[in-house]
């Protein structure tokens, strides 16, 4: 996964200065930020607080391991069935 400048804590300080009423803008120009990212962040962290975040992260690093390891055992066993397949 690409590593962001931004760590989860930092996000959703920025979300909730939204929330607050800082204009988006304005938030934008402070942080660096396009308001793309902003509302992208929106829709991914909005309404969460600092360890539903984390956990969150850590829920979506869980996901990519079981996927690699299911397709690594699919390939292992499309490979087991073409030896078995063979005629000796």
């Amino acid at each position: 996964m690409k590593q962001g400048r931004f760590s989860e804590e930092q996000i959703i300080g920025i979300l909730k200065q939204n929330e607050a009423g800082a204009p988006v803008a304005q938030l934008c120009r402070e942080h660096g930020i396009s308001e793309s990212t902003l509302y992208k962040w929106k829709s991914k962290y909005g309404g969460l607080e600092v360890n539903e975040a984390k956990r969150l992260r850590a829920l979506e690093e869980e996901n990519s391991k079981l996927k690699k390891l299911l397709a690594e055992s699919h390939l292992d066993i499309a490979a087991l069935k073409d030896v078995l397949s063979k005629k000796w």
